[in-house]
């Protein structure tokens, strides 16, 4: 199932070039169904039931959390996660069928109120170094399960955190073993009262400059409401979270759930293609059609 779904992103992502060829008939009917199915949302946007409010500029367009799955797992193949986000934004003028397109995952880990004291302290080269080594040991579990080996190249954008609005981000250069090119997942975090919201890019390496420049804009478009921000944290009631900045840039929640939560997170690069002509995407998918009839 796992191999039909990756088929069908590379697909998909030729869709551009089929059409300057008048060829649209490649692309099957039910894929073109769940995409043209998709419902683009912009203006203000409850998140959670109450916990945060994101507004979304003409700029952009939302897709909620049963269109975000359609996206990252029917259309992209990647492997469900253990929750679904609350959706995900991409650029207005784009779809899933977009050769250049990116996206941004929008969810919300609860693990209680993330304490910012260490920030100043943490040393990041260090961190890498020690982001990479975990990342490695995860690569036989992905192998086993179909997926492509991960290099974590380095930083792409140094971690930043801002004490005075609680926001951090940061972008790592990510090498999937079955590509050419190189990963940008682009990070930013906000800490509330009881967890954090998690925005994640995944785009070329190449589109950085372009990501970046967005992110100011980006951060401005989504916060806690009154009651779960981070000034709103009650030390006499509310649970303190097990793991600080660094484990936050690390992957989350580090001592819990091994090094590399974001394993899923990372997948969601698996959509990008280079796409040099059909005649490149239908040898492509002769190799793969190929490896998939020799692993059965």
């Amino acid at each position: 199932m796992k191999t039909i779904a990756f088929l069908l992103a590379t697909l998909l992502a030729a869709t551009n070039v089929v059409r300057a060829q008048d060829d649209t008939n490649k692309i099957p009917a039910a894929i073109i169904k769940l995409v043209e199915g998709l419902k683009y949302q912009q203006g203000e946007i409850d998140l959670g039931g109450g916990l945060a409010k994101l507004t979304v500029p003409k700029e952009f367009n939302f897709l909620g959390a049963n269109d975000a799955e359609t996206v990252l797992v029917k259309l992209w193949g990647n492997p469900p996660s253990e929750k679904k986000p609350f959706g995900l934004l991409l650029p207005a003028g784009m779809t899933p069928l977009s050769s250049n397109v990116w996206v941004v995952t929008v969810q919300y880990t609860e693990d209680g109120f993330v304490k910012d004291d260490e920030a100043s302290k943490i040393n990041y080269d260090d961190l890498l170094k020690q982001m990479q080594k975990g990342i490695a040991e995860n690569n036989k579990a992905r192998s086993e399960k179909g997926y492509p080996a991960i290099t974590l190249v380095g930083w792409a954008a140094t971690p930043h955190y801002d004490a005075a609005t609680h926001k951090l981000y940061w972008a790592k250069r990510l090498k999937f073993e079955d590509s050419a090119d190189d990963t940008l997942n682009y990070s930013i975090r906000m800490l509330g009262r009881k967890g954090v919201l998690e925005l994640n890019a995944i785009a070329d390496i190449r589109q950085l400059e372009a990501i970046d420049k967005q992110t100011p804009q980006i951060l401005s478009m989504v916060d806690f409401k009154e009651g779960s921000r981070y000034a709103d944290f009650d030390p006499k009631s509310d649970k303190v979270a097990a793991y600080g900045i660094a484990a936050l840039v690390a992957g989350g929640v580090l001592a819990k759930f091994g090094f590399f939560k974001l394993l899923w997170v990372g997948l969601l690069a698996a959509k990008k293609f280079v796409i040099l002509g059909v005649v490149a995407v239908v040898a492509f998918v002769k190799k793969f059609f190929k490896r998939g009839a020799t692993a059965a």
